[in-house]
């Protein structure tokens, strides 16, 4: 395990962080949290649900940009990095010369759960994320061949599950047709 040289940062400090390892951190409470090099299965899902997403932007002709590990803004001292996020050409345009950390809610997150993120995830990028008013969050979780879909209403996420054949259904991409065996076959390297 690597420890961080610093024991506590500053939402602004972290925007400039680099300890020339490479690694890459979630800033949580004012500390910073190494995340662990995806595995090849979570880099192919993101590969292939960035690809969709994007095709689905530029056939809607929408003035949307899709996002791979960019910040997001949660909390006082706190940002967490999205494996996918959907963002305005304005919110970009906002970040064109600084690091790309959203401070505004993005359209809608992706995330994609491994054995160490389940907890983190689930439970506090869910309360987090709705706190933020994203009104669009999907946990893609490979352990167990489901997508929750969670959409904001009231300022809490109403979720729906969808697995197998299903296609997911979402309120960002209406007409978005990718069922659940698509995105984990995608997955594999079979």
């Amino acid at each position: 395990m690597v420890s961080t040289p610093v024991t506590s940062i500053t939402f602004e400090e972290y925007l400039t962080y680099d300890d020339g390892n490479g690694f890459h951190y979630e800033l949580v409470d004012g500390k910073l949290e190494l995340r662990n090099p995806p595995t090849i299965e979570h880099f192919l899902i993101v590969d292939f649900l960035d690809t969709a997403l994007d095709a689905e932007i530029k056939r809607c002709s929408s003035p949307w940009l899709c996002f791979r590990e960019s910040g997001v803004r949660t909390g006082r001292n706190k940002s967490r990095l999205t494996d996918l996020c959907v963002v305005t050409l304005e919110q970009a345009r906002e970040l064109l010369n600084t690091s790309a950390v959203f401070e505004s809610p993005p359209l809608l997150v992706v995330e994609v759960v491994s054995p160490e993120s389940v907890k983190r995830d689930y439970r506090h990028k869910r309360s987090e994320y709705a706190a933020l008013e994203v009104p669009e969050y999907w946990i893609v979780d490979p352990l167990q061949a489901k997508i929750s879909v969670l959409l904001l209403e009231d300022g809490f996420y109403e979720e729906t599950v969808f697995t197998a054949s299903q296609e997911i259904i979402s309120r960002t991409f209406p007409e978005l047709a990718i069922a659940v065996d698509q995105v984990f076959t995608a997955g594999n390297l079979s």
